[in-house]
């Protein structure tokens, strides 16, 4: 019987303290696999520490792993889709870094796919190591998003999922430059299941996602899976203009039956900031959308490759897609392939 692929998706910026200790971990996990060839890549999103070293001393040590360096930092969100990208064969398992999110959950995530499922994704109960306030943020965005965007997109659940071969090759044609991948997740529907699971603490070292970076994910996340906003500042305009509109015979009538010895500085004052700042953040909103057409206008490349080294097994069903540009059909541009 032919083993089924299963190639986990590990991107990573400033983490060669972390990567030591989870692919002992992770390479357990994926031997212990009944009928699966199990596979490492990794995805340096241009590390400023030894990070690129690390892997590839693990890549040196180990046959079954791949790596992938990227020419400078383009963002968690485009390097997931650079490593997606150079895998075209079998199941993946996307996994953070940091250790955060336990491989020992891999067999669980292996048994829904084999059972029919196309989207198995990790759904946390607790997220230890992070602040009150961090939780309380992730949780409001997740309900918000939830109940603002169209596409469905599980609460409390983040890159932590296995994807089957078809789930990966519809990702794949999805090429927009503003990445909010667990909306693209989503986006490709297929059978999904959740799995709840307990999220622990980082191994070693400090988050790279502040409350600053968390907040513009978060917009990035709203603006590129939903309108609601824009539709809000409508109904908000009419609402004001009903309030003005009103406010306005109001005063007119006033001054006709009583006159109007009394400047009215105040309520004017009060008027004027109040729809300057209504007209204000609809014009912010405005320009966020209007900022995504400019940057999908552009139609540069996601991402470009520095260097590749697949892994050291016959058959690779990874390798460099170097030099073509992505069409409709899933080819993709990732530039030219240095040695």
């Amino acid at each position: 019987m032919t083993a089924q692929r299963l190639t986990v998706v590990i991107a990573a910026h400033n983490e060669a303290l972390a990567l030591p200790l989870l692919h002992p971990r992770l390479r357990a996990v994926l031997d212990g696999l009944d009928a699966i060839e199990g596979r490492v890549l990794y995805i340096d999103d241009g590390s400023s520490d030894a990070t690129w070293s690390v892997m590839q001393a693990l890549a040196a040590a180990d046959p079954g792993v791949g790596v992938l360096r990227l020419s400078r930092n383009f963002g968690k969100e485009a390097a997931l889709t650079a490593g997606l990208d150079f895998v075209d064969d079998g199941a993946v398992i996307i996994l953070d870094a940091d250790g955060q999110d336990p491989p020992e959950l891999i067999p669980q995530f292996v048994a829904l796919w084999q059972q029919g499922y196309d989207n198995v994704y990790g759904t946390r109960l607790a997220r230890d190591g992070e602040s009150w306030l961090k939780r309380s943020a992730a949780a409001a965005f997740y309900r918000v998003i939830g109940r603002l965007s169209k596409t469905p997109i599980p609460a409390d659940t983040g890159d932590f999922r296995l994807l089957s071969p078809r789930a990966l090759q519809a990702l794949g044609q999805l090429r927009e430059r503003h990445r909010f991948m667990k909306g693209l997740f989503g986006w490709v529907g297929f059978r999904r299941k959740a799995l709840p699971y307990h999220r622990h603490a980082r191994m070693v070292g400090d988050s790279k996602f502040g409350l600053w970076k968390l907040w513009n994910f978060a917009l990035e996340g709203i603006t590129g899976f939903s309108t609601a906003p824009l539709r809000v500042t409508t109904y908000l305009g009419l609402f004001t203009a009903s309030v003005a509109f009103v406010f306005a015979v109001w005063v007119v009538a006033k001054a006709a039956m009583y006159g109007d010895r009394v400047a009215g500085w105040p309520t004017m004052m009060a008027a004027i900031l109040f729809l300057g700042g209504v007209q204000l953040i609809a014009l912010g909103l405005i320009g966020e959308y209007l900022g995504r057409l400019y940057e999908e206008s552009k139609q540069r490349p996601l991402y470009l490759v520095d260097t590749w080294q697949p892994p050291i097994v016959a058959d690779s069903a990874m390798h460099p897609i170097g030099g073509e540009q992505r069409d409709d059909h899933g080819t993709t541009a990732v530039g030219r392939q240095v040695p």
